[in-house]
C-alpha cells in the first residue's frame, strides 16, 4: 500500500505548467510539515515535501491555495529519475496528490487566511466535519457528543 497523509503550510504559491504531450495541467508546490516532537532546548523542526497535483485537482490547488495556508494532502509517494543535458542522473521523490483539503483553523479563516470554517473542504466542494487545524475550540453554546 502506498498512501501518504500530510498536513502543513505551503512554502510558496502553487506553480502551474502544462505537459507537452497532451497539454494536461500540473500544479506543484512545497509543503512544510512540523515534526511531532521537539527536543529540549531546540526549535521545532519541519520537513519539506514536494507535492504534485494533476488536472482538476491541480487546477483547484492553483486557484485556492496560497503561500502560508495550512492544507491537508492525501496522496501517494512517487520517485522518478531523469538524465540532464550533461548525462547526470537526477532522482526526485514527491507526493502525487489525490485529495486536497483546507485545514486552517476557524480563527485564521475569519482573518482571511483560508476557507471552509469548521470543515475540511475537498477539491470537489464536498465537506467533512471537523477541523484539521491544530486549534480546537469549543464554546459554551456547542453541543458535545459525549
Amino acid at each position: 500500500m502506498n498512501k501518504v497523509i500530510l498536513m502543513g503550510r505551503l512554502t510558496r504559491d502553487p506553480e502551474v505548467r502544462y505537459t507537452q504531450t497532451n497539454n494536461t495541467l500540473v500544479a506543484s508546490f512545497s509543503l512544510a510539515v512540523n515534526r511531532r516532537f521537539v527536543r529540549q532546548g531546540e526549535e521545532r523542526q519541519a520537513d519539506f515535501f514536494n507535492i504534485v497535483a494533476w488536472s482538476k485537482l491541480g487546477e483547484f490547488c492553483s486557484k485556492y491555495f496560497k503561500k502560508g495556508q495550512q492544507v491537508g494532502i492525501i496522496g501517494r509517494l512517487q520517485t522518478r529519475t531523469w538524465d540532464d543535458d550533461q548525462g547526470v542522473k537526477h532522482y526526485i521523490t514527491e507526493v502525487v496528490a489525490e485529495e486536497a483539503y483546507f485545514a486552517d483553523s476557524k480563527r485564521e479563516q475569519e482573518a482571511g487566511a483560508g476557507a471552509g470554517a469548521g470543515t475540511f473542504e475537498n477539491t470537489f466542494g464536498n465537506t467533512m466535519p471537523g477541523n484539521m487545524g491544530s486549534d480546537f475550540e469549543v464554546s459554551s453554546s456547542d453541543d458535545l457528543p459525549f
